[in-house]
């Protein structure tokens, strides 16, 4: 909603100041412009980028669009999940909860956490460590090192389609200036007709110039920085499940060490610990009942 708000500000404003200023807004519209410009930023993409990617930048643009981040509920849900698993490593013999982290689609216990089980990402690096702490034999400095790095693979993957974008906002300012030479070749080529004729096809030439700067820092700039705050948004969860799992390891109980979790998430966000007792813990300590 703010994307789209943002827009029809902007735009809106853009085009009302050169409206009321005694433009034409009918002089913007030259198609074969917007052919050139478009047209040579996608080449550009395809060029740089594996086909994956253009499906995965319409994926990050469709999350930036609606703020598809991680909310209150959901940290909270991912707080409650920890809780269980850590308690019952702690208080039941390994084969059970090997059950749970070998087939959580299956299992009771995931199915509490439906929107977890929908990430698969977040699912299997949950259960992935889970396993190595029933190994038995997982050091916390290893376990971390291990973990720092898969968090670091993952968000280099995630920020892929912000850089995709941002090379193709650096990009187009200069393919606008290219469509507008290619106008003024057309337009040269018709010096001798009359000023009317030859100052609409230099006015449709500049046009060109002008898409490209708009196009570059009034959408893929700014859409290429919503997309990048949006996906470190999404690696929070990594962030907390790391934090709450190493302190596990470390020797901390459950509940202190869903706090060392919990301590990770802004404020703007983070559940008080009276939610996380009413609603993490309880639901943790229902599921272990």
């Amino acid at each position: 909603m703010a994307v789209i708000l943002g827009l029809v500000v902007g735009i809106g404003s853009m085009l009302g100041g050169f409206m009321a200023m005694g433009g034409h807004i009918e002089v913007i519209w030259q198609p074969f412009e917007f052919l050139i410009i478009f047209g040579l930023g996608a080449g550009i993409f395809i060029v740089a980028n594996p086909l994956a990617m253009a499906k995965q930048t319409l994926g990050a643009i469709k999350d930036a669009s609606v703020g598809k981040a991680p909310k209150r509920k959901d940290f909270l849900e991912l707080l409650g999940l920890l809780f269980a698993l850590m308690r019952d490593l702690k208080a039941k013999p390994r084969n059970e909860v090997e059950e749970h982290v070998d087939n959580p689609e299956e299992s009771e216990l995931f199915k509490q956490f439906p929107n977890i089980l929908k990430d698969k990402l977040l699912l299997n690096f949950i259960c992935d460590y889970v396993r190595l702490i029933l190994i038995g034999n997982a050091r916390g400095f290893e376990i971390e090192a291990l973990m720092d790095q898969e968090i670091s693979t993952i968000r280099k993957e995630k920020l892929k389609p912000a850089l995709a974008l941002g090379e193709i906002a650096d990009a187009l300012p200069a393919i606008g200036i290219v469509a507008a030479v290619l106008g003024i070749v057309k337009a040269m080529g018709a010096i001798d007709q009359s000023p009317e004729i030859l100052g609409g096809l230099i006015a449709a030439a500049l046009v060109g110039t002008f898409i490209g700067i708009l196009s570059s820092y009034a959408f893929f700039s700014p859409m290429s920085s919503k997309i990048k705050t949006i996906r470190e948004k999404q690696m929070k969860p990594f962030l907390i499940t790391k934090q709450a799992l190493l302190a596990y390891i470390n020797g901390a109980m459950p509940q202190i060490a869903l706090e060392h979790g919990r301590k990770t998430i802004a404020s703007g966000y983070r559940p008080t610990i009276d939610e996380v007792e009413r609603e993490a813990l309880g639901g943790g300590e229902k599921q272990a009942a």
